[in-house]
């Protein structure tokens, strides 16, 4: 699925060129779903635009979705009014706002501002959808075997951090596994070495599709074999 998503991306790229050196677009913009996506469009070079649309790119076509005129104003069509809502509405520029983005909701949208004498002026920005959910730190008491898991559309990627390599590499795996939804949970795992330290420190580092950077860290007692505390949870982009 992904694979075809992304070829399709790139046909509408060869298909709908564009005048990049006159309309301003972010290009791809990514959001998680359930959350907004953001989409703008600008013409850097005055023009007399009569009337500026954004469209949705379909495979066998496009579909309008929203429309501003000096004359109508600002317009949703009725399909798209409880998941669109326009942001900033001129001549020179558009806003968009994708409400509660959903898997469906990713593809091309394309900006169109109609000038005379020079007709259609066109630009596109295509939306990734992803979804992420919080990574979970193990460790299990009667083995010293620890886990982080963490899932998500695009996959995840999950690597454990042990000061001093303190495990067993050879038992140190990765796997994966797809979910009913589509989304993908990986799980890296591995045996804690007992050492003469009373305690290890244990930790784990998820990289998100969005660019996120996920920490969790967990202290591990060689003594009592039950882990502590959570030290600490970050978030860097």
């Amino acid at each position: 699925m992904e694979l075809k998503q992304s070829t399709n991306i790139t046909q509408f790229k060869k298909k709908y060129k564009g005048l990049p050196e006159l309309i301003r677009t972010q290009g791809i913009v990514k959001a998680a779903v359930g959350e907004q996506a953001h989409l703008r469009c600008q013409l850097l070079e005055s023009r007399d635009v009569v009337q500026v649309t954004w469209q949705k790119i379909l495979p066998d076509g496009v579909d309008d979705i929203a429309t501003y005129s000096n004359f109508s104003g600002s317009k949703v069509n009725l399909q798209y009014q409880e998941k669109v809502k326009i942001q900033h509405a001129g001549l020179q520029n558009i806003s968009i706002i994708i409400n509660r983005v959903e898997k469906q909701d990713e593809c091309c949208y394309m900006c169109l501002f109609n000038a005379f004498p020079e007709g259609s002026l066109t630009e596109h920005t295509c939306l990734k959808v992803y979804e992420q959910h919080e990574p979970i730190l193990r460790i299990m008491n009667s083995n010293s075997a620890v886990s982080c898991s963490a899932t998500g559309q695009p996959p995840p990627t999950v690597m454990l951090k042990i000061p001093g390599q303190a495990f067993c590499s050879s038992n140190y795996t990765t796997d994966t596994l797809t979910n009913p939804n589509g989304t993908v949970t990986v799980t890296a795992s591995a045996t804690l070495l007992m050492s003469k330290s009373n305690c290890t420190q244990v930790g784990c580092v998820v990289h998100m599709f969005s660019g996120d950077v996920r920490e969790l860290s967990e202290t591990f007692s060689n003594a009592s074999r039950t882990p502590l505390v959570v030290l600490s949870v970050q978030y860097s982009c």
